[in-house]
């Protein structure tokens, strides 16, 4: 054979070969993609038990749209991390004419966490970071007067740190000094500087971390600041990431003192930025619940998720809410449909 001939012959053995090599890849995408969504698509989860039993520790993730709103209970206990969007838009920009459920995370309130005379009484309030659909719910119900707080964690809002984008477009002060102002008013004590060592909640204990904001010589988002907990008991690990990304590598930073967790909060509602792969593979949660409408999740970012650790799926949007109820044993059992139809 000649050289051309042999040139030629490698040149096509070559393209044979990259395109079966391109059509596995491609194959096992759309493989991967089908079982992603029968899994997301799958049946819902169990209604949640009408008579509550007393003294159970567990974590409501209530229904909120493309927001957080998140209430802790242990044994009589009860805090909220991050109360949901409201509809408050003080500067009357066109893209915060957005839906708002502070009167529905006010009434789960009352529903669940009330004593006998009707009166919420909240061991502590926790804003992750100065965005509406966050904090936006919160001076709502701190103004309530069945409701009482004893504590406040909020770090500062540091407007000069954040993007002009975000200045402009968004409500990032408002929503922060109408939060200040609500605590202010009832007399709430603000942790502006919170502690990252553990602390006792009912059976549970608490961790919070990406509690100093990062320091760096460009503008950030105020996701960057999210302040995020850890809940344990007796073993059983579960991390609440608020909208915490590695923009600025706090994920990276962050997820070697986090470890191995059994239940993942998916950062920022499973939009892209957030569940790097690092971060993913160290904490390799079993179960993740995502924040978020069903229609509105990230599909990439759960692909890449579903590859990583293949965790079961619960989306508050599909499941109208769900409850987490830590066991004792180390089990994590959930249910849906926490939330009036």
């Amino acid at each position: 054979m000649s050289k051309t001939k042999t040139v030629i012959a490698i040149a096509s053995a070559a393209v044979v070969c990259g395109a079966a090599a391109f059509g596995a890849v491609a194959l096992r995408n759309s493989a991967a993609k089908k079982h992603l969504t029968e899994k997301l698509e799958g049946e819902l989860l169990p209604a949640a038990p009408q008579v509550t039993e007393e003294g159970r520790d567990c974590i409501h993730f209530l229904s909120t749209w493309s927001s957080d709103a998140i209430l802790l209970e242990s044994d009589g206990h009860f805090a909220m991390v991050d109360a949901g969007e409201d509809t408050d838009n003080p500067r009357n920009l066109p893209g915060l004419e957005l839906p708002g459920f502070e009167q529905e995370v006010l009434s789960y309130l009352k529903r669940h966490a009330a004593d006998e005379n009707g009166k919420v009484h909240l061991d502590f309030v926790l804003g992750t970071h100065a965005h509406s659909d966050h904090l936006g719910g919160f001076d709502t119900i701190i103004a309530d007067p069945d409701v009482t707080v004893d504590r406040a964690y909020l770090k500062p809002y540091d407007a000069s740190q954040i993007t002009e984008n975000e200045i402009v477009e968004w409500d990032n002060q408002e929503v922060y000094d109408q939060m200040v102002q609500a605590l202010e008013a009832r007399g709430v004590p603000i942790v502006s500087e919170p502690s990252d060592e553990p602390f006792a909640f009912g059976n549970l204990t608490l961790t919070m971390f990406n509690t100093v904001d990062p320091v760096t010589q460009k503008k950030v988002g105020e996701n960057d600041q999210s302040l995020c907990l850890l809940v344990e008991k007796n073993g059983t690990r579960v991390f609440l990431a608020a909208d915490l990304d590695n923009k600025s590598g706090d994920e990276s930073r962050l997820a070697p003192l986090i470890g191995k967790v059994d239940l993942l909060k998916v950062g920022h509602h499973s939009y892209s930025g957030s569940s790097t792969p690092k971060f993913i593979r160290t904490l390799s949660p079993a179960a993740c619940v995502i924040t978020n409408r069903f229609e509105s999740m990230d599909r990439d970012t759960l692909s890449r998720i579903e590859r990583l650790c293949s965790p079961q799926f619960y989306a508050t949007g599909k499941e109208n809410g769900v409850l987490a109820v830590l066991g004792d044993n180390g089990e994590i059992t959930y249910y849906g449909q926490i939330m009036p139809s």
